[in-house]
């Protein structure tokens, strides 16, 4: 870190945890506080004008999420930095998160030491993340691509069927469009259904267009 002190700004609902952090960052070596909030509407009002090298960002929060508020705060300040402090270790929330623009996703048990530390990694390039938040990201990549091994899986018909059933067609639309029967259509769906290992239309065709 350099001499010249980073500005940290802060997004907390809960006013005794707000203070322990503000408290936690003026206390710190390396960071000054450019401010704290304790709702979305006033961070996106605020912290243009303050123009933070860092912002910790609580999730729940009154009115507007922590989440729709780093989207608002990134979508006008692509360069700004954003590390999620919060207590949701949930999937949805880490990769609302991550797809907002946060570079950074820390549980807030970890303690002052850690997330000072993560503060560190975020200035200098890093994604800082908690051990089970990390184990959580991980994981998910390994399941999308092993959905993405069984769609390669499928013959180039049963693509053909399922490219179909993705937009919307019934299978005897399905049918006339491949210029093949309705029962061999049935056939292909089940080869799919079984090579997918899924048991509905909505099941595969939301496989096909993840994957």
């Amino acid at each position: 870190m350099s001499a010249e002190k980073k500005i940290v700004c802060i997004v907390e609902d809960k006013p005794d945890l707000r203070e322990a952090m503000n408290m936690m960052i003026q206390m710190s070596r390396d960071y000054a506080l450019g401010g704290s909030y304790a709702n979305a509407e006033e961070a996106i009002k605020f912290i243009p004008e303050v123009r933070p090298d860092v912002v910790l960002m609580d999730i729940n929060l009154p009115g507007a999420s922590g989440i729709t508020c780093v989207n608002a705060l990134k979508t006008m300040h692509p360069d700004m930095l954003f590390m999620m402090c919060t207590a949701y270790e949930d999937n949805d929330k880490i990769f609302d998160s991550l797809k907002a623009g946060a570079a950074g996703y820390i549980l807030k048990t970890e303690g002052p030491q850690k997330i000072l530390e993560a503060l560190d990694d975020i200035i200098i390039g890093g994604s800082p993340m908690s051990s089970s938040i990390a184990r959580k990201v991980v994981a998910s990549f390994n399941s999308m691509g092993a959905e993405n091994s069984m769609i390669e899986g499928l013959s180039d018909r049963e693509k053909m069927v399922l490219e179909h059933l993705a937009k919307g067609l019934i299978g005897k639309e399905v049918a006339d469009a491949l210029n093949i029967s309705w029962g061999t259509v049935r056939k292909h769906v089940q080869n799919i259904y079984k090579k997918l290992q899924v048991n509905t239309r909505v099941e595969a065709v939301n496989l096909y267009l993840n994957r």
